[in-house]
């Protein structure tokens, strides 16, 4: 079924101001990275300018399959989401270009880069590794939501 098609069942797109809240209010996402077999998906973290990039902190090991994947892409796909419940729910699919930001460019950073969250894990293993921050910059976006119960139903079962 096309989006048109379940609006009927209270399904709507998202406005360009809904989607910068949305993203603005979440931390975690999938990046999805083009490969020649198949796509090469990552749960990352990020942080968000409140316009048109995200940002991520790779840790980089002696080989990282998303570091190079990511030096070698033109375009690559990430997608934010948040369930609450079957009938409350978002998405956001966001394409767009992925780049390496040159150390001297951090600092700027700083502030859309500190409330990200990260496990504890990478705090102990950035120690051993590399660590490298990337820009992703929104080339499209859309967004769905369905928020309430389909248009008909009444919370314990179907209205008469």
């Amino acid at each position: 079924m096309s989006i048109d098609e379940l609006q009927e069942y209270g399904l709507s797109e998202m406005d360009d101001g809904e989607i910068r809240q949305f993203l603005s209010s979440q931390k975690v996402g999938v990046l999805g990275l083009p490969d020649a077999n198949e796509p090469y998906l990552l749960p990352l973290s990020f942080g968000y300018d409140g316009e048109e990039r995200l940002y991520f902190t790779y840790l980089i090991g002696s080989s990282s399959r998303k570091g190079t994947m990511s030096e070698e892409t033109d375009t690559a796909s990430f997608l934010v989401y948040k369930v609450d419940t079957m009938y409350n729910w978002q998405s956001v699919l966001l394409t767009g270009t992925i780049t390496d930001v040159p150390d001297t460019e951090w600092d700027d950073l700083e502030e859309t880069m500190s409330d990200v969250w990260r496990p504890n894990l990478f705090e102990t293993a950035s120690l051993s590794g590399d660590v490298k921050l990337y820009e992703f910059r929104i080339r499209e976006q859309t967004g769905v939501k369905h928020q309430g119960l389909p248009p008909g139903f009444e919370a314990g079962g179907e209205s008469n």
